[in-house]
């Protein structure tokens, strides 16, 4: 099978949470994930200081943008996540941390943590065993093996199986 035309991932998962956390109190915050809506696209541009191009990624016919949001506050979107359903996994395409959510001034701690849980969650939930895979950059082959519990099957592409995807799901989704 082809690869999808992405770069590796390059984001890093600063912090395993149980949800996300406020930088300054140290509180977690519950939080919701949903379907983008084209409602959302004016507020995730490059111009507002996002990486990617969402808009583009929300208009393909393959996959599904998913927004992370405080409960509450689904105007406010932390981070988003671009997957796509194939046959026996999730492919991980994209993910980004809201720019107040980046640099040693962050915001909120956790992000992607979340959001790869959630896409394990939806493999999951979908009888995949939440194996979900992506393209890593080189450097960050190792630093997702120990923060994710991914697997290294080759180049540059890695998986979750599923007794890492169970550690992210249970994490942080404790209600399941």
């Amino acid at each position: 099978m082809p690869l999808p035309p992405h770069p590796p991932l390059s984001i890093l998962i600063d912090n395993l949470t149980n949800s996300i956390r406020h930088t300054i109190s140290g509180d977690s915050q519950p939080t919701v994930v949903t379907a983008l809506s084209k409602a959302d696209l004016p507020a995730i541009r490059k111009k507002q200081g996002w990486n990617f191009a969402w808009a583009t990624e929300f208009q393909q016919p393959d996959r599904t943008v998913y927004k992370l949001t405080l409960a509450g506050q689904p105007a406010t979107i932390q981070g988003l996540v671009s997957l796509s359903n194939m046959a026996g996994y999730y492919y991980l395409h994209l993910i980004e941390s809201a720019p107040i959510n980046l640099g040693r001034m962050k915001l909120y701690e956790g992000v992607p943590g979340n959001l790869v849980a959630f896409a394990c969650k939806l493999a999951w939930d979908a009888g995949d065993e939440g194996a979900v895979t992506f393209q890593a950059k080189t450097k960050l082959i190792t630093h997702y093996e120990a923060t994710l519990g991914a697997t290294h099957i080759g180049g540059h592409r890695m998986i979750i199986y599923l007794l890492a995807a169970l550690h992210l799901i249970h994490r942080y989704f404790p209600q399941l």
